[in-house]
């Protein structure tokens, strides 16, 4: 598995992040997410209505103090096919994020990112890579930050709700949507009514029309009762330069074991001697 691999993994997560212009036009249906662009009225365009009774609908997210968890990780785009890697993960809630891949048994991939930066050792080719989220924002043209990366990993709204922000029925489903526009994104958030979770997300950038879909699945209940989902599918539909077609990337997360504790798990990290800084 290749750092490429690697940092995909990190940067289709981190698009999500992305957020602040309202957009109006028409709706789109991808898979099993119903998408709307615009909440010019109290009806949209795919004939969702606006649920006055669900103002107050509680959403459900997962508190921690540490969190462990691992996964098969299985990526796929136009150059690679992978699902045989492992990953592991270590969070200290607002704090850390440690994460250690693996396949054929190696570790080939190590990482840990902080509210500052992100930083990553490819122990296949001895390489490290440091990255502020100044530098990828920059690069990337995103608003990038430790908590939504945190959000998205657990489960939670990549997002605050904000006062205001109207929830619909969708039709046929027992889910409601809350849709968060922005200046650059329009974020659409699929909670189950039963669960009380997220479920869902698509997320459109404005501009480029780049769109990230992630389907949550398997809600199993934690320690402390909190439900958490132990599959997870992003599929990014991203053009690599304006006049280029769009490539199609999906990373899928199958969790064996998430664990919520207060004892401090550790996070092993260092960088060896030899490593070239890329």
């Amino acid at each position: 598995m290749s750092s490429r691999a690697i940092w995909l993994l990190v940067w289709g997560v981190l698009w999500l992040s992305a957020c602040h212009k309202s957009r109006q036009g028409r709706s789109k249906t991808d898979g099993t997410l119903t998408v709307t662009d615009s909440l010019a009225s109290d009806v949209l365009a795919d004939g969702v209505l606006f649920d006055e009774s669900k103002a107050n609908f509680k959403i459900q997210e997962t508190d921690f103090e540490y969190l462990t968890a691992k996964a098969k990780f299985s990526f796929k785009n136009d150059k690679q096919d992978i699902d045989n890697a492992t990953i592991n993960f270590r969070v200290r809630k607002d704090s850390l994020i440690w994460f250690s891949v693996t396949t054929v048994g190696f570790e080939v991939a190590r990482g840990q990112i902080s509210p500052q930066e992100l930083v990553v050792l490819d122990k296949f080719h001895k390489e490290l890579y440091t990255y502020s989220y100044a530098e990828l924002s920059r690069r990337f043209q995103f608003d990038l930050s430790f908590p939504l990366l945190q959000a998205v990993l657990v489960g939670n709204l990549p997002l605050p709700r904000q006062p205001g922000q109207r929830m619909y029925q969708l039709p046929d489903q027992e889910r409601l949507l809350l849709q968060q526009p922005g200046r650059q994104v329009v974020i659409d958030n699929y909670l189950g009514e039963s669960s009380q979770r997220l479920e869902g997300l698509r997320v459109t950038q404005q501009v480029t029309q780049n769109v990230l879909t992630l389907e949550y699945g398997d809600f199993k209940k934690l320690d402390g009762g909190y439900l958490f989902p132990f599959t997870s599918l992003l599929v990014l539909h991203a053009r690599p330069a304006a006049n280029q077609p769009a490539v199609q990337t999906k990373i899928g997360l199958n969790h064996s074991r998430v664990e919520l504790t207060q004892n401090n798990p550790g996070f092993p990290f260092s960088i060896p001697s030899g490593y070239k800084k890329r």
